[in-house]
């Protein structure tokens, strides 16, 4: 019995001054490296690195910090996982490109697929008819800058992979 209860205990969310836990989030109270303040860092959990660190409020007795309370730690978990959100979503935007491109047998969507292997990256370039039916699909260098015109190209030249 006495096992289950500290057991339990382990688990329960840490919420102290400086530090504070819960919904996959950790915040943390440090000394701002910049100067005398303080800033808060936002952890994922799992994550070695913060998702966000922003300036933290002194407290009234003006040097140490103020203590972190629930309402601060939802609106550091909303900001911190907004954050996160924006960047995957610029990650997604700079790996995963589209054009169209009208031909005589119809408009024709073209991709470009990044695929940031750290040994051997490549893009993917398909082509997609209005149906949805793959056209065609080749490899191509990571650096292929997908635009319409050189998507027109890539058709006009019978989808031979592009230099």
């Amino acid at each position: 019995m006495n096992d289950e209860v500290s057991d339990r205990d382990d688990d329960a969310p840490v919420q102290e001054a400086r530090l504070w836990q819960g919904n996959g989030w950790t915040a943390r109270v440090i000394k701002n490296e910049d100067d005398d303040g303080w800033a808060v860092a936002m952890y994922k959990d799992g994550e070695s690195e913060p998702a966000l660190v922003g300036p933290w409020t002194m407290g009234r007795d003006k040097k140490n910090p103020k203590p972190l309370d629930i309402n601060a730690f939802h609106t550091l978990v909303k900001t911190a996982s907004e954050v996160i959100r924006r960047h995957e979503q610029q990650l997604h935007a700079q790996l995963h490109k589209s054009t169209v491109v009208s031909t005589e047998q119809g408009e024709l969507k073209i991709t470009l697929d990044i695929v940031p292997d750290e040994d051997n990256p490549y893009a993917v370039l398909t082509a997609v008819d209005q149906m949805g039916e793959q056209v065609a699909q080749v490899r191509v260098q990571p650096t292929f800058k997908l635009s319409p015109s050189s998507a027109m190209t890539w058709v006009d030249n019978d989808f031979r992979a592009p230099r």
